[in-house]
């Protein structure tokens, strides 16, 4: 079993396509429940973001579960697996753990650096696991996917120099201190929009979503901090806009949420409106009217490229480098794992050898004084153990050192071991609590 990754990105497909494969939040345990019950996929989690989607998946083959992820992916956006191949970029074993590690970093992002995925990351988990379709090789990659885009951020600053795309989209609207701001959508990019516009100085805030409830507490989280803000009903967005110098939408839903006929005549006003959502919240007309201007995912990928991004050679180097390094002692790892169920299998055929010879022993010297059959017994055991250290030690050893050699196989071969053995000592019952 081995880790595939399958996705699409701002890097690798346009927008109108990242739209119809967006999974939005009602439907995403669906999706897992579907990739789950594919023919070669036994793990997988999803990860759908404002410019990417990507399924982590545990699978049988390659070719297996690389055709059931896509048809799961295709049929989700309305397509034909064909139709998307072009769109998608494929990583297998070690790669894959090399593409999540970039990713969670923040390598991988419209900007480099931005720690906003690593909560992504971490919800998308959360909602797997809930889900059941994460198992002990997801778990264990996962925490240490965490772990280290924490380490890159810790050691190279890069999350200092890097934004978000909440921020670079704000950047747009140029000074916003003092002004006032819609949020339409409470869910996570809504509090981060939040955040960013306390930070920016902004005057006071208003914020729409479907659940007032949630709005209300976004609105009470911002009035905590200081600034002024209220929450109303979607129906109330046109009454909203009237009042606000900024239109900040990232609902997740699967239709535009804001149209033309919510923003009334600004008689010369200007209101930028930010677009994050994926598939779009706002509606095309709404960048025709008079005094409007709209900031999509596509308007932000434009000034990242004309601008560059904000980060040093320096620390995108350090960061790959430490990517590299945890790739390598991942990898490592497991394959030391690997052989440690068929060690364990062989240290235990060995004491069923003993066992057998110490029961036929006594039923030839039945007589033998307890204290000798006890010393008998541990001398025998000691020298099983002597002679099994130093190879099992080293098999692990070099299982970790080198992928070139398939040492579990040899073992069995060696020492005769029932091929069900190690599988009886790996098989998990449940996986470990989240560290």
């Amino acid at each position: 079993m081995s880790v595939l990754a399958v996705g699409l990105s701002h890097r690798s497909a346009e927008l109108s396509t990242l739209e119809r494969v967006a999974v939005p939040a009602t439907d995403v345990t669906k999706v897992l429940n579907e990739l789950q019950q594919a023919e070669h996929v036994s793990e997988a989690i999803l990860v759908s973001t404002c410019n990417r989607i990507e399924v982590y998946a545990v699978v049988e083959t390659f070719h297996g579960g690389l055709n059931d992820v896509s048809d799961v992916l295709a049929r989700q956006a309305g397509m034909q697996p064909a139709d998307l191949y072009d769109s998608l970029y494929v990583h297998y074993a070690g790669a894959a753990i090399e593409h999540l590690f970039s990713v969670t970093s923040g390598l991988d992002s419209m900007v480099v650096g931005e720690t906003q995925i690593l909560g992504q990351i971490r919800s998308s988990y959360a909602t797997a696991r809930e889900a059941g379709t994460v198992g002990r090789t997801l778990h264990e990659l996962i925490q240490t996917t965490l772990r280290v885009g924490k380490r890159v951020h810790t050691e190279t600053g890069l999350d200092q120099l890097g934004a978000s795309v909440v921020s670079e989209a704000l950047a747009a609207a140029g000074d916003i201190a003092g002004k006032h701001a819609l949020i339409v959508g409470a869910g996570s990019m809504g509090a981060l929009t939040a955040s960013h516009l306390r930070k920016s100085g902004i005057g006071e805030i208003t914020i729409a979503n479907r659940t007032e409830a949630r709005a209300a507490r976004l609105a009470a989280a911002s009035v905590e901090q200081g600034v002024p803000a209220k929450a109303v009903q979607m129906s109330g967005i046109a009454d909203a806009v009237a009042e606000a110098d900024v239109v900040v939408c990232s609902t997740g839903a699967q239709a535009a949420v804001f149209t033309a006929e919510h923003v009334p005549a600004r008689a010369g006003r200007p209101l930028v409106v930010c677009d994050l959502g994926l598939p779009r919240d706002v509606d095309h007309d709404v960048a025709e009217l008079a005094d409007v201007t709209v900031v999509d995912l596509e308007t932000i990928q434009r000034r990242m490229r004309e601008a560059g991004t904000p980060t040093t050679e320096r620390q995108t180097a350090k960061a790959a480098g430490i990517v590299l390094d945890e790739v390598r002692e991942y990898l490592a790892g497991q394959r030391s794992a690997e052989v440690t169920p068929t060690v364990t299998a062989l240290r235990r055929r060995a004491a069923e050898v003993v066992d057998a010879e110490l029961l036929r022993l006594d039923n030839r010297l039945p007589d033998l004084e307890p204290g000798v059959r006890e010393e008998v017994g541990r001398t025998v055991r000691r020298v099983v153990d002597k002679l099994l250290h130093a190879p099992t030690v080293r098999v692990k050893q070099l299982a970790a050192e080198t992928a070139d050699t398939d040492y579990a196989n040899a073992l069995r071969e060696l020492f005769c071991l029932d091929p069900q053995a190690p599988a009886a000592v790996a098989s998990p019952t449940a996986t470990p609590k989240d560290e």
